[in-house]
């Protein structure tokens, strides 16, 4: 089994930034590609951002360069580092990793932006 965890939610003014961190562990012997979804109530998920090994990167069309995803060099652990923030983005975010023919995720944290 694999298993996602992330933290880094919680509340933020609008024009804020927060860094969200996932890292996944359990049976896993090598680097996969993983990404970030976010899901607001009565919505589709959505991508938000996504990168593979080797670096390609993808964002998601409502993202407009303000969001920008990393991982760590070792292991599947992955980062995003949200910046001037709006109201549009709170959510709930989840971190997906891809392996095995399938998606993996995380429990989501919670992401509010709010003055």
């Amino acid at each position: 089994q694999v298993q996602l965890v992330e933290s880094g939610g919680g509340l933020v003014q609008p024009g804020g930034s927060l860094r969200l961190s996932c890292t996944a562990s359990g049976s896993l012997s090598g680097i996969y590609p993983m990404g970030w979804f976010r899901q607001v109530e009565g919505m589709q998920r959505e991508l938000v951002a996504a990168i593979i090994p080797g670096g390609h990167i993808r964002y998601g069309d409502s993202i407009e360069g303000r969001f920008s995803i990393s991982r760590h060099k070792v292991g599947n652990t992955v980062y995003l580092q949200m910046n001037s923030l709006k109201t549009e983005d709170t959510a709930i975010y989840y971190c997906n990793l891809k392996a095995y023919q399938r998606d993996f995720w995380g429990q989501g944290t919670q992401v509010t932006v709010s003055s």
